[in-house]
């Protein structure tokens, strides 16, 4: 999986520069992004936003990729995230899975980095977190807030995933929750990951290939247009208003209260 297509180092000050530094967190590993973690260790503890637990958390994670072998780190974010469906970083993926409806929802969201003036590049896919994050961060905040409580939902599930998966990756999405104070909505999800099936064993990829072969069935197109009203209505996110409004944090956090342990 590539990266994605943007300057390491902004060239003026970006308010929420911190969705920059979860977009490195979540792309692949490069030697780039380690000759790079003084600076997003340092950017990390300006996030006021973040409680000083997560804070440390996350800029412990940034000292390990500064100190670990880097093919090392390309081999656990291969298997972590290119095997199995479950922890895509592919948003509609855990919409529409690989269903023609996705294709639209990307057509869509594509529309919208275009009239918003941001350039792609041609590799990647629209719906790529880390991505979409670069978007995010030239966005004003409130459009921000509105795009971060519609992923909430799948942002809440693959922190549970990740984190049963006992690996720091789960700390960036639960960053993105943090920052609408939307932490307490991974809890409604940890019970559930754990009876969940693997689907990264020889047996669950096997399966998923032959799910392939039978994708476009007339009845699975019926099945798949039933699931298309969420993936619409986020690339259509504008031309509506949300029922329950959701805000950025402060960017200072008077009480100094720490992240509960999970």
């Amino acid at each position: 999986m590539g990266n994605a297509a943007v300057n390491w180092l902004p060239e003026q000050h970006d308010e929420m520069l911190s969705l920059r530094v979860l977009a490195r967190l979540l792309d692949y590993p490069t030697a780039e992004l380690q000759q790079a973690a003084g600076e997003l260790i340092e950017l990390i503890e300006a996030e006021k936003r973040w409680k000083p637990a997560l804070r440390t958390k996350m800029m412990a994670w940034c000292q390990q990729i500064a100190d670990s072998e880097l093919l090392a780190l390309q081999a656990e974010y291969v298997a972590l995230f290119d095997k199995g469906r479950s922890v895509s970083l592919l948003l509609f993926e855990h919409v529409h899975g690989e269903s023609r409806d996705r294709g639209q929802a990307m057509v869509d969201l594509m529309n919208e980095y275009q009239d918003a003036g941001f350039e792609l590049d041609a590799r990647e896919l629209p719906d790529y977190l880390p991505l979409f994050l670069e978007y995010l961060s030239t966005r004003p905040e409130g459009e921000i807030a509105r795009w971060l409580g519609e992923i909430r939902h799948i942002l809440a599930l693959l922190t549970a995933r990740l984190e049963e998966r006992e690996t720091d990756y789960a700390l960036a999405p639960y960053a993105l929750l943090a920052l609408t104070g939307a932490e307490d909505d991974v809890g409604t999800h940890r019970d559930e990951v754990k009876t969940e099936a693997p689907d990264d064993t020889p047996e669950a990829l096997d399966a998923v290939w032959e799910e392939e072969a039978v994708r476009f069935s007339a009845e699975s197109d019926q099945n798949c247009a039933l699931q298309s009203a969420e993936g619409r209505r986020l690339a259509e996110r504008k031309h509506s208003v949300p029922s329950d409004p959701i805000n950025i944090m402060p960017s200072s956090d008077p009480a100094g209260r720490g992240l509960s342990d999970r």
